[in-house]
């Protein structure tokens, strides 16, 4: 089995912080969820993670007006330019500072950018400016006194508006214009939140924090603002800064004389049309509060906005959840809605202005809002608070995942999106798992009940608890689907439940320690248990059969996790001392071990006294999956690697690093120079001034999982928990960071089976053309090269595959079926491939069906297939019912057309039937 698995996709977290942003068609939302960047396709359902990542959270986004290009700044400064075709970052540039907001023109010439004080402008890659270099600055202008927070373009990209905590909007030219200066937009209160200008016009709206809104209209038309003639020679003394300064401070100190203007324009000598009349000023048509003077003192403030040139609508979000659609300029109240009680973050609206965009931070929410139908066009929160546990369903389509916040949330591989969430317990959830049949999910809580929710009708039916109060810390359900087990975390005691009767069985003690894990065994009508414990004991359990009675295995240290392989024969147990140990079920003996301490990474957090050398001698492993087929094993823990060991040789075979983020704690090696001073760390002293908030930013001791007395937490890098898919084509593990999810691309990895000299592509056609298929077929698996197969296959006839397939051995078999199922995902012929399926599993399936025991890769075939089946299952039942719905409406139609030319007709005929009365009375 290769190991060639790259990121797929970030499930689990929905939205963090930052900007949102819409295609151009409107179809989809870019999102920044941490240091990625997911686009949500609201035409197709379906999510997808850009494969790139920053060294900090992405926190502002700007897209080119083509959608080819992606300008993305993270937490601290650095831009990373993105390529939306190839999905790579082009280029890399430092901006040595937080970035307020960044816009690219109308015409895609030019990025503005807004960073402390300063407006730079820089030349846009492309098309349009011929320019490779992705960063040429254009110009720097530096009039506002405090930090500018805004931005807007002209219809032209020509005249540029800038909000400022300051209270002002300024407006600068791109070029000279004989009359038309920097202009001030004045009147607020607070700090501009949003500017924009109305389209093909320099009329303007200008909002601030306080929820003052002001409209603006200037007294020339956008068209009338005249360029200075002969501004080049005019003003010899102004040169365009250049990309390669040596810092952005001294670009931007010299820069500062060259770009003063005055704010009343003054014509030049030779110009002498420029009459008062004719420059350009600004009168304020009307003063808005959208907030009246109770809301003020209750602390409500405007947070985020967004406008529609077309259609002339302002979206505006508050720190309370609500969000109110006006129409200007007349400022008129269309729609007001609450989504949620913490602050709206961002606000998008598409080309079209129907959809609105809304994210919400503090939740993890992001909802498209169709403001006209009042319906939602997506709806999706993750989990507000750390995800602890995850299970796939045996056909792999879906992932449960439950979170500290007492969720359970229910996620789609396929389209990447959550569907069902429920939250009845009131507490952590500790621990998920799937039943065998996918009909129903079971889940633990810190609550102190283990609950099963139907997955058909989305409900709870089953609640489990104990005799006392206990915290379950793990859950397990044997291959049956008939008996639940959860281990306690401050009672040492094991419970076991009928899920028929749903009633207690059993309550297994022997545990002196809290229970960290158990499993029952996979073997198909096999009721062993096995459980670990604090108490460095593994217990194996046949509860079920003789009650009480177990078999005690001593380990080297506490066991933190416990997992069977896929037959069931051997358990695997991690160990706090870093090893992963393997036992015989039957005989108890220990059959293998791997000593991993040394490859999960050290990584030393900002706050750490010791260094990472030492803090490694901490770390462990409490997380295990075995692959498939059972000869690897794939473990995680307290570190940002994820390892995967082969069983016989007890080696290291890859190691994944899930993140790169350096917005976590524990990810480098080593302490930044920078914060290391002749008094040692910068981070471990207190900081209580009241400018910095007046708490300390250093951890309490022994905290792990949320520092509520910590300002400033930075939550470390953690594997919670990890599972292979039941297909063997991705794992997913649950982090720090979210659900990630790896895949393998087969089409990348080239894997021959029983290859031979004489075997290339030119003999397989040859064969093929002679009209051998079986014989073609087993060549072109052997040399396992997906075009060339499917090349194969696709060549012969339709009522050749029956015998062709009779005629392959049975390890060729079990290949072509998995070939013909990995088809059925994404193929257009649907009915060709089906019955490829039909004659393997004819031909071949009581055979594949015995010999799942001796070749394990059998079993996730299987599974995939069935993935895929349901699949396009729900592809086409969505087709279907889109046929038949229009159906209806033309049926109906037509009734309808029928019904009124029948009326038309009865009253041409009654028409007619007066007229011939009338004429025969006269």
């Amino acid at each position: 089995m290769k190991f060639a698995f790259k990121f797929s996709n970030l499930l689990g977290t929905v939205y963090h912080k930052g900007d949102l942003l819409f295609s151009p068609d409107g179809n989809s939302v870019l999102c920044p969820v941490g240091n990625r960047i997911t686009i949500y396709d609201l035409k197709n359902n379906k999510s997808s993670t850009l494969p790139i990542e920053s060294r900090f959270n992405f926190t502002k986004l700007s897209l080119s007006p083509n959608g080819c290009t992606l300008v993305a700044v993270n937490e601290e400064g650095e831009a990373s330019l993105i390529s939306m075709f190839s999905k790579m970052v082009v280029e890399k540039y430092p901006f040595k500072g937080r970035v307020h907001c960044l816009r690219f023109s109308p015409d895609g010439r030019y990025l503005a950018v807004c960073k402390d004080s300063k407006v730079f402008v820089f030349k846009a890659p492309g098309a349009h400016s011929g320019e490779y270099n992705p960063f040429v600055m254009e110009r720097v202008f530096h009039d506002a006194y405090d930090e500018t927070t805004c931005l807007d373009w002209t219809s032209d990209s020509r005249i540029l508006a800038a909000g400022s905590k300051d209270m002002m909007t300024r407006l600068y030219g791109l070029e000279e214009f004989s009359n038309f200066g920097r202009s001030l937009l004045g009147g607020h209160s607070d700090a501009m939140v949003a500017c924009f200008f109305e389209r093909d016009s320099l009329d303007a709206a200008t909002l601030s924090a306080n929820g003052q809104l002001c409209v603006w209209e200037c007294s020339v038309e956008l068209g009338a603002v005249r360029p200075r003639e002969g501004g080049a020679e005019a003003v010899p003394a102004r040169k365009k800064a250049r990309a390669d300064s040596d810092s952005e401070d001294e670009v931007d100190a010299s820069r500062g004389e060259e770009h003063g203007a005055p704010v009343a324009p003054v014509a030049s000598d030779g110009d002498k049309t420029n009459e008062k009349g004719d420059r350009v000023y600004y009168k304020r048509l009307s003063r808005h509060y959208l907030l009246d003077a109770v809301k003020k003192q209750m602390g409500l403030r405007l947070t985020a906005a967004a406008y529609h040139k077309d259609t002339h609508i302002l979206v505006t979000g508050f720190s309370t959840g609500a969000f109110f659609v006006h129409e200007l300029p007349e400022v008129n109240l269309i729609h007001s809605l609450s989504i949620a009680d913490q602050s709206i973050s961002a606000v998008a609206l598409n080309n079209t202005g129907d959809w609105i965009a809304l994210g919400c931070s503090g939740l993890g929410q992001l909802l498209v809002w169709e403001w006209q139908s009042e319906t939602y066009v997506l709806k999706q929160q993750g989990h507000f608070d750390n995800i602890t546990g995850l299970a796939y369903s045996p056909d792999g389509q879906h992932i449960a995942t439950g979170g500290e916040d007492g969720k359970v949330k229910v996620w789609n591989t396929s389209t990447g999106f959550c569907f069902v969430t429920f939250d009845k317990h009131t507490s952590g959830v500790s621990a998920v798992q799937f039943s065998r049949n996918c009909k129903f999910v079971i889940s633990a809580s810190l609550d102190g009940t283990v609950r099963a929710f139907d997955m058909t009708r989305y409900r709870n039916f089953r609640t489990f608890t104990s005799l006392r109060p206990v915290q379950f810390a793990c859950v397990a359900l044997d291959s049956t689907g008939e008996f639940v087990a959860a281990g306690g975390q401050d009672v040492f005691e094991i419970y076991l439940w009928s899920m028929k009767i749903n009633r207690l069985l059993e309550v297994l003690c022997g545990h002196e320690g809290p229970v960290a894990g158990v499993a029952f065994s996979p073997a198909p009508a096999s009721t062993a248990l096995a459980s670990v414990s604090w108490d460095k004991t593994l217990k194996l359990w046949n509860a079920v059969e003789k009650g009480g009675t177990h078999e005690t295995v001593h380990l080297s240290a506490d066991g933190l996790c416990v997992t069977y392989r896929p037959d069931g024969e051997v358990v695997a147990v991690a160990t706090l001392d870093g090893q992963i140990s393997f036992f015989d079920c039957k005989t108890t003996q220990q059959v293998g071990n791997i000593e991993g301490r040394n490859d999960l990474g050290s990584g030393r957090a900002d706050t750490d006294l010791v260094t990472a050398k030492q803090s490694l001698k901490g770390k462990s492993f409490n997380s295990l999956a075995y692959t498939a087929d059972g000869k690897c094993i794939l473990a995680g823990g307290q570190s940002k690697n994820v390892c995967i060991y082969s069983i016989a040789d007890a080696i290291l075979i890859k190691k994944f690093e899930i993140t790169q983020n350096r917005s976590f704690d524990a990810v480098d090696d080593f302490i930044n120079r920078r914060k290391m001073t002749q008094y040692g760390n910068v981070d471990l002293v207190e900081t209580r001034d009241a400018d910095q908030g007046g708490g300390a930013t250093i951890r309490l001791p022994g905290v792990r999982r949320g520092d509520m007395a910590s300002r400033a937490f930075k939550p470390e890098v953690r594997v919670r928990c990890l599972q292979f898919s039941p297909t063997g084509q991705a794992w997913a593990a649950v982090t720090t960071e979210g659900l990630l999810v790896y895949s393998l691309d087969v089409s990348l990895v080239f894997d021959p089976f029983h290859l031979e000299v004489g075997i290339t592509p030119d003999t397989i056609r040859s064969t093929l053309q002679r009209g051998d298929s079986a014989q073609a077929l087993m060549m072109a698996l052997k040399l396992n090269e997906k075009l060339l197969i499917q090349e194969v296959v696709e060549n012969i006839p339709y009522g050749h595959v029956e015998l062709t397939v009779r005629s392959l051995p049975e390890t060729y078999a079990a290949r072509a079926l998995g070939f013909a199922a990995s088809e059925l995902g994404s193929t257009r012929h649907l009915e060709f491939y089906l019955h490829w399926v039909q004659c393997v599993l004819t031909a071949h399936g009581p055979r594949l069906q015995a010999a799942r025991r001796e070749q394990p890769a059998v079993l996730p075939l299987l599974h995939a297939l069935h993935k895929n089946l349901a699949v396009r299952h729900d592809q086409l039942a969505r087709i279907c019912d889109f046929s038949k719905y229009n159906l209806q409406l033309v049926g109906r139609l037509a009734d309808l057309r029928l019904r009124v030319d029948k009326e038309e007709a009865k009253s041409e005929a009654s028409l007619d039937d007066v007229h011939m009365s009338s004429t025969d009375s006269e």
